[in-house]
């Protein structure tokens, strides 16, 4: 169950102000149709993060204990910096109308699966489930952090967003991953 906590908390604040979340008010103000938008974005991210939770998984049988040990603290570091620096969202409107043929859960599923990949909370994902050995639990964890942020951005859109103190949601989100990198340093080394 802690697995699950953390990945949601992880994943819940590394995308307020994301590009997958800003995809998601792009969308929301287009289309006008929350609930097959938020289908979409669930569905979306239960493939991409159960496959990196999958690849995470996978990590830890190809290496060392030490190798992944490093690898992942470093990775959690390299977590805590990337969220300081804010996404932006380039001009989506010819995606949007490129993939709009396919409806509202279709263009959303294809656009939000795409901008996802090689997202912060992809990564997060892989790192998670090495980390935590736990394929399930992460992907739930992962998944229902990304559904709390943007669920909201879909619903209430561009007047919840401005609202929100992005800057500090970035700061607490960097500081936790760099806590996670530090301690699974110290835990593998001095427990």
């Amino acid at each position: 169950m802690y697995e699950f906590l953390l990945s949601t908390a992880i994943v819940a604040l590394a995308e307020m102000g994301d590009k997958t979340q800003l995809l998601a008010l792009l969308l929301a103000a287009r289309f006008r149709k929350p609930v097959p938008i938020l289908l979409a974005i669930l569905l979306a991210t239960i493939i991409n993060h159960g496959v990196s939770a999958v690849l995470g998984q996978w990590i830890t049988t190809v290496l060392s204990p030490d190798a992944l040990i490093w690898i992942l603290s470093i990775g959690f570091i390299a977590m805590a910096g990337w969220m300081l620096i804010p996404d932006q969202l380039d001009d989506e409107s010819g995606s949007i109308k490129k993939w709009q043929k396919l409806g509202v859960f279709g263009a959303t599923f294809v656009l939000f699966f795409l901008a996802e990949i090689g997202d912060k909370t992809q990564i997060a994902t892989v790192a998670l489930a090495a980390r935590f050995d736990s394929i399930v639990w992460v992907m739930l964890g992962t998944t229902f952090g990304m559904m709390l942020a943007n669920a909201p951005a879909v619903f209430i859109g561009d007047k919840l967003a401005t609202k929100l103190p992005i800057a500090l949601i970035h700061k607490i989100g960097a500081a936790i991953f760099l806590v996670i990198g530090v301690a699974t340093l110290v835990q593998h080394y001095f427990f």
